[in-house]
């Protein structure tokens, strides 16, 4: 804990909009976070702080916690992995096949299929080993 938050004690506490009234709270904290495991599993952290009060995306708090978007990878040429391909390239990486990254990813296996070719034409490969070594060697993934 911070010396900050040390010397504020409960009694002696700010009032801020938001703020719990007579709880304790020092901070409250809004959820807007789409993944629901991500907002369970941030839940359950955040829960446990002391002075931190929980409340629904809309309702009046201090901050509001929301989930930043991956950005695509950048490799050679310009050209840019979404983070589902790369999802996928790291499961070719490990050798799995179209109905092993199907499943993994919970997706069709046409989906699969679709996203392994997107990869291989991206980082113009001739197959699957190739991208993976094409990849490895612009620093996308590390072996």
């Amino acid at each position: 804990m911070s010396d900050t938050a040390e010397l504020l004690a409960e009694d002696d506490a700010p009032e801020r909009p938001g703020a719990g009234e007579g709880d304790g709270t020092l901070l409250t904290l809004a959820l807007a976070v789409d993944d629901p495991a991500l907002a369970d599993r941030a839940a359950s952290l955040l829960a446990a702080i002391p002075g931190l009060r929980l409340v629904g995306p809309g309702q009046p708090a201090d901050l509001t916690l929301t989930a930043a978007a991956p950005l695509p990878v950048a490799i050679a040429g310009g050209v840019a992995l979404t983070p589902r391909e790369r999802e996928v390239l790291s499961l070719m990486a490990e050798g799995a096949s179209n109905k092993v990254i199907a499943r993994a990813l919970n997706i069709s296996v046409h989906t699969a299929k679709f996203h392994v070719a997107s990869v291989v034409d991206k980082l113009d490969a001739t197959g699957r080993t190739d991208a993976v070594a094409h990849a490895a060697r612009q620093g996308v993934i590390h072996l």
